[in-house]
């Protein structure tokens, strides 16, 4: 009993977003470097049903993908919706989850794919089966797009299971599971958006009080929008792939993005780091979904190098942005203002062009790719370098659990710093 006290204590555990962080970005770096080391040197990995490329997708989508949304939703549902934050034990159960479905798919070819299948699939489904009800209890219903989104994610990783145990071939699945990581990635945007871009224009108002600046709203109907027509993509893709039809869906995807972008446009305070990290995400999506139409409808141009925009790029670069912005607020840390945030930014953007410029005509592919899975590790290297001590170690500002940094009154009294919350509840406005 006294053992388990002390565990609930250790500050890895007092907020979920710790140890998923830090998984998030160990599987970015570790299993990267072991499959760039599987294509290009032929170092053998875990043989799994499918070969390298199968093995390769699926850690970057359920492995790396799956710890990024857990640590997110666990840590910001609560916030989102005024509930409270969840404790060591439920952070400790989703780390140790995580960590038995990596295990059991790299010992699948001696334990056989159902236990990596079981393990996986229940993390998939603990997170809308745990969070459900408090997004359901919403009166305003402004946040139920979470629970859509993890409930699809639940499903087409049990798609990629059921294929994977008939030894079909799995990867329809990978690529659904890469459209509903987008649509997370806009429906999570939206909300970080909007406290991210106002604290820039509220910082340029500062300096420049005589000039008329906007206020930015992630307004719903481009955001829906563009979940639309990413989720049409990915039943299309998954229905037709390769087809005309779906290079035509994938176009409307990349323009629907774009749109969104027409929300951002709110002058010099959009070229802040973090502003300009989020609007990144956007063009490297859009980008991706355009490269993906051009190549079915007969560009000639490889139909992974807008799947690597859409990975590398706006996932990579926007799972990035969280680790940075809601990894430091909830561990009662400010925002990093070092040079090594933004070199970390070019890094991955960087990573996903020179990925995408491997699939042009002539391009030198070999070199190409060897120069992306560099830039990609060490983006991920700076990021447990950097980030890692204040996930794994005690906070430094008097606070406890998942609150923001807490701020010192002249008299020295604390209170949660709430002008640093990136929690944000008027994205409907």
């Amino acid at each position: 009993m006294l053992r388990s006290a002390r565990i609930e204590r250790l500050p890895l555990l007092s907020c979920p977003f710790r140890a998923m962080f830090i998984a998030t970005a160990l599987w970015s770096l570790l299993g990267i470097a072991l499959s760039g080391a599987a294509f290009s040197l032929g170092i053998a990995v875990p043989a799994v049903h499918g070969g390298v490329l199968v093995w390769h997708a699926h850690e970057l989508m359920f492995g790396v993908g799956l710890a990024a949304i857990a640590g997110f939703v666990l840590t910001a549902v609560p916030e989102f919706t005024e509930t409270p934050a969840y404790g060591a034990r439920v952070s400790a159960a989703f780390a140790l989850a995580w960590a038995a479905a990596r295990l059991a798919f790299w010992l699948s070819p001696v334990l056989g794919p159902w236990p990596a299948a079981i393990t996986e699939v229940g993390f998939a489904l603990a997170l809308p089966t745990l969070l459900g009800a408090r997004l359901l209890r919403d009166p305003q219903r402004r946040h139920r797009g979470f629970l859509w989104g993890l409930a699809a994610f639940a499903l087409v990783t049990g798609g990629f299971w059921v294929d994977a145990l008939r030894e079909g071939w799995p990867m329809r699945w990978v690529h659904a599971a890469l459209d509903v990581m987008m649509i997370l990635v806009v429906v999570s945007m939206s909300r970080i958006s909007m406290r991210i871009v106002n604290d820039a224009l509220d910082a340029r108002r500062a300096t420049a009080p005589d000039d008329a600046l906007p206020e930015y709203r992630a307004r719903p109907p481009r955001r829906n929008l563009a979940i639309f027509t990413i989720a049409l993509h990915a039943l299309a893709a998954f229905f037709a792939p390769g087809s005309a039809v779906t290079g035509w869906i994938a176009l409307a995807a990349a323009a629907a993005v774009l749109n969104l972008l027409n929300d951002w446009h709110v002058g010099r305070a959009l070229l802040g780091r973090w502003a300009a990290m989020l609007y990144t995400v956007y063009w490297l999506m859009a980008l991706g979904y355009g490269w993906l139409g051009a190549a079915r409808l007969g560009a000639p141009l490889a139909a992974s190098g807008g799947t690597h925009l859409l990975t590398v790029g706006a996932m990579g670069l926007s799972i990035y942005a969280v680790l940075n912005i809601a990894g430091r607020m909830h561990a009662g840390r400010p925002l990093d203002t070092r040079r090594w945030t933004p070199i970390g930014a070019l890094l991955l953007a960087g990573a996903a062009l020179l990925r995408a410029g491997a699939g042009l005509p002539g391009a030198p592919a070999s070199a190409l790719v060897a120069a992306s899975s560099l830039a990609w590790l060490a983006s991920w290297g700076l990021v447990l370098a950097h980030l890692g001590p204040a996930w794994w170690g005690r906070r430094t500002d008097g606070g406890v659990g998942c609150e923001e940094p807490v701020e010192i009154d002249p008299l020295g009294a604390g209170a949660p710093g709430s002008a640093c919350s990136v929690a944000v509840h008027a994205t409907d406005r």
